[in-house]
């Protein structure tokens, strides 16, 4: 079973979200909060698998709420994807650097909703590659994070190939394809890269490979 906690302050919104999820065998809604205090509070109380997260509210906004979530140790468990109006935007690249697995936007067909519930459940990034090239975008023009090039040296070419093809937006099954290897074997580089990097998931992996450098980003991205 999967457990969300949803946040947002428009209550029409919840009402939709909760009676999508709620339809499921395999997702149950544990709670619902109006503002981002309301919602860290009941995701540190209630240990959810995923928290839904609007990026804008009240008293304290979806960012700040995710920043929450990721430095807290005990929450690690817990999957941030934030839900926005407005597509990609500086808000949601603020939220994948405060530590959320992805976004969504509000206008989601219901079905590619559940299925990125699902998703981010299991721990995958919902970075599509069109996303992932918004992304690039924004490094293009940016210097290199020298403080990011922390545990590069650790790699192994193999890993450093996984993290590379994660940060051009592909699954496992399509890494596994590229490297000719097993996706159980492309997921294990994977994980054992944001070991080293000390990435939170996918979405941090591929914000550390760019800013490291370890991807160069083409000025036609």
């Amino acid at each position: 079973m999967i457990r969300v906690v949803l946040v947002d302050d428009q209550p029409l919104l919840r009402s939709g979200f909760r009676a999508l999820l709620d339809l499921e065998d395999d997702i149950e809604v544990v709670a619902e909060a109006g503002d981002g205090r309301e919602g860290l509070a009941l995701v540190r109380e209630l240990l959810p698998d995923i928290a839904l997260i609007d990026v804008q509210m009240p008293v304290m906004d979806g960012i700040e709420a995710t920043r929450h979530i990721a430095a807290d140790p005990a929450l690690a468990g817990v999957r941030v994807v934030i839900l926005t109006n407005y597509g990609f935007d500086e808000y949601v690249f603020d939220a994948l650097r405060a530590g959320a697995t992805g976004f969504l936007v509000k206008d989601i067909v219901p079905e590619d909703f559940l299925h990125a519930v699902r998703v981010a459940a299991r721990g995958d990034a919902l970075l599509a590659p069109s996303i992932t090239r918004k992304l690039i975008n924004r490094y293009v023009a940016q210097p290199l994070d020298t403080g990011a090039r922390t545990g590069l040296e650790e790699l192994t070419n193999r890993e450093r190939e996984a993290v590379t093809l994660v940060a051009q937006g592909l699954s496992n099954d399509q890494i596994a394809d590229r490297m000719v290897i097993s996706p159980m074997t492309a997921k294990t580089h994977i994980n054992r890269s944001m070991t080293k990097l000390h990435a939170r998931d996918r979405a941090q992996l591929v914000i550390l490979a760019y800013e490291s450098g370890l991807v160069v980003p083409r000025n036609d991205a």
